[in-house]
């Protein structure tokens, strides 16, 4: 279950650990789409017969970037703002990836809310976020993403 506020008890929520997001699976497929969608179509994230024999992972993996596109929709399954007029990802502080994403593994998000200020209409919050991965022992994705929302 997330956790569940509005916009006006953002605030309170700092220092907030909230639950884990579900796990996403990374699947070839789509790792390819995402090759598709990007043009980045490195042999490393699309061809697996290559990343096999050649790679240094074992076999293909997924984009960092890949990763990163997915802290939105983990993001929505660990906070459920509600009464809000907008939301906007309001990008980046940092981001690393300190470990690959095997093709076939699943990733999932762990995040705290960092800080949290007002804006005109709203409140922007930090987030700390690190996404691990079910069968790696690092952090795949460690992250600070900003949010907007708006009353």
């Amino acid at each position: 279950m997330p956790t569940t506020t509005n916009v006006d008890e953002l605030k309170t929520l700092v220092g907030t650990t909230l639950v884990p997001s579900d796990w996403f699976e990374i699947t070839q497929d789509r790792v390819s789409t995402f090759a598709d969608a990007t043009d980045d179509h490195q042999w490393i994230h699309v061809d697996p017969e290559r990343a096999s024999k050649e790679g240094p992972f074992g076999g293909p993996i997924g984009h960092g970037y890949l990763t990163l596109s997915l802290l939105s929709a983990m993001f929505a399954q660990v906070l459920d703002v509600r009464g809000l007029s907008l939301a906007v990802n309001y990008g980046l502080n940092k981001v690393r990836f300190p470990a690959a994403v095997p093709v076939g593994s699943k990733v999932r998000l762990k995040a705290e809310i960092a800080s949290a200020q007002d804006i005109s209409g709203g409140v922007q919050i930090v987030v700390a976020a690190t996404v691990e991965c079910d069968s790696v022992d690092k952090p795949v994705c460690v992250a600070e993403p900003l949010f907007r929302f708006h009353r």
